[in-house]
């Protein structure tokens, strides 16, 4: 690691590669001889068109999407997207069910409640978002245009290991683990994602929606949220966020390096097992998520005391562990090990555990 860098376990935005940013530092004020910045040039010139172009297509790739899905690249956040899913979707029935693991969960499952009839299929609020329910637990809606569900819980740890079979159209907010891991994309009707976890810097929602279903949106849904729009227009009926496209492109390249979303897998199961060893075998600390649903991309912890929490908090952020304070909905610790954070984050925390464990 540079020696000007901090071990950075950001919960999001997170930590971006090393080598992407310096590639992005050298490129800042002249991109391919262009002699301006991806941040100054049109939308519309034929630089850009190149750069959306290249990075769209890597996305499909990487992930195979398949052809019969576009993938565009919109703006608000993956937040957008609680409105957004119930504007276009939820006309076929009226209805559709959520699976509410988390907090953001919770949220869409409200704000989709505006657009129909909502039924929560399994919730795991009793024991504090503490477990993923299994596929005998849901209960989906029979008449449910869609089932929504998200993939990864950033704020409590917990990961979803399985694809829920539920007869209907998938839906899937995977802001925090997307490009972990390898997806088949033909099981669901949308995935989307915000970027700031795994690919790019704040400002880029990625959606893959399936194309035929586009076109079914409610009477009233504003034009800046209808798929069908975006589809249209390939995500430029207004200007897109540029900068942010092109930074996910580098990050493409960058995870191409690493064996792509194969390789990451392999990676990530390693690096947050670091972690989760460490907890474990400690006296002082407990990992809130139970075994089986644990999150390879939060690790979130917790010592019996506030006071303790603090400390560990407050050396860690001298060690050069930075943004390791859990949310303030769990308190406690929580240690983001997404795509761009080295192994030897992750070695170097699973020591200072040790350590902290040992000398209190």
């Amino acid at each position: 690691m540079a020696k000007d860098r901090v071990y950075n376990f950001s919960a999001g935005p997170g930590a971006l590669p090393l080598s992407v940013l310096e590639r992005a530092a050298s490129e800042m004020t002249n991109y391919g001889g262009t002699g301006m910045s991806v941040m100054e040039m049109s939308h519309r010139s034929k630089a850009f068109i190149k750069i959306f172009d290249d990075t769209k297509s890597k996305f499909r790739s990487i992930l195979s999407v398949p052809e019969d899905y576009e993938i565009l690249f919109l703006q608000g956040g993956a937040s957008s997207q609680f409105s957004m899913v119930p504007l276009n979707l939820i006309s076929k029935t009226g209805k559709a069910s959520y699976a509410v693991t988390g907090n953001f969960s919770n949220l869409a499952m409200k704000e989709a409640k505006k657009f129909g009839e909502i039924s929560i299929a399994a919730t795991s609020e009793a024991t504090g978002h503490d477990r993923i329910p299994c596929q005998s637990e849901l209960n989906v809606d029979k008449d449910a245009s869609y089932f929504y569900y998200c993939s990864n819980n950033t704020i409590y740890g917990t990961e979803w290991q399985y694809v829920p079979e539920t007869g209907t159209t998938l839906v899937c907010d995977m802001s925090s683990n997307i490009l972990s891991k390898p997806v088949d994309v033909s099981k669901y009707g949308i995935i989307f994602a915000g970027a700031q976890k795994n690919m790019a810097p704040a400002g880029l929602t990625v959606v893959i929606i399936r194309k035929d279903l586009a076109g079914n949106e409610l009477p009233y849904t504003p034009l800046m949220m209808n798929y069908k729009t975006m589809i249209d227009k390939d995500s430029m009926y207004n200007t897109p966020p540029c900068y942010n496209i092109y930074m996910l492109g580098l990050v493409l390249d960058w995870l191409m390096e690493q064996g792509g979303v194969e390789g990451m897998e392999k990676i990530k199961s390693v690096k947050a097992g670091v972690l989760y060893d460490a907890i474990d075998n400690s006296r002082l600390f407990k990992a809130h998520a139970q075994p089986g649903s644990r999150s390879d991309m939060n690790v979130t912890f917790r010592t019996e005391s506030a006071e303790l929490d603090k400390k560990f908090i407050a050396e860690a952020t001298e060690a050069g562990f930075v943004n390791v304070k859990g949310h303030r909905l769990t308190e406690g610790m929580r240690a983001s090990v997404y795509n761009a954070v080295p192994m030897e984050a992750a070695e170097k925390l699973a020591d200072f555990i040790r350590e902290f464990d040992k000398n209190n």
